[in-house]
């Protein structure tokens, strides 16, 4: 018997933890109050010296710059597996234009290598070539 008593414990226990019946009420934690409030997202703006940028110039932008050795683009017949591919990310303008200024992960900051013509073009390149959103 004396065996027997630790076996039939861990069966007891073993047999479930709730202390709820069919039919019975769960009782759940009730949420709590939050005060404050939520930010609101902030609207995305391109900055006028990057509005207007010429795809056509970007593509030679695009493959000169050595963007092909990292992305994948199909426009551009790249095909790198180090940054994201573009194709795929379809990314609204302002990202762009953000990404390549900056830089970010293992993309370097272009911003001081390429002129703002250049960055403009660019951008505008990479989103008319993968229908991201030319205005956000």
């Amino acid at each position: 018997m004396r065996r027997l008593a630790p076996l039939v414990l861990v069966l007891v226990l073993a047999a479930g933890c709730s202390t709820s019946k069919p039919g019975e009420k769960i009782v759940l934690p009730l949420p709590t109050t939050i005060v404050g409030t939520v930010p609101k997202a902030q609207p995305v703006t391109v900055p006028p010296q990057y509005k207007g940028g010429d795809a056509t110039a970007g593509k030679a932008v695009f493959t000169s710059s050595g963007c092909s050795g990292c992305h994948t683009l199909a426009d551009a017949n790249a095909h790198g597996t180090v940054g994201p591919n573009l194709d795929q990310l379809k990314p609204p303008l302002a990202k762009v234009i953000v990404q390549v200024i900056n830089g970010g992960g293992a993309m370097p900051a272009f911003k001081g290598q390429l002129s703002v013509k250049q960055i403009a073009d660019v951008s505008a390149y990479v989103v008319k070539a993968t229908g991201g959103n030319p205005n956000g």
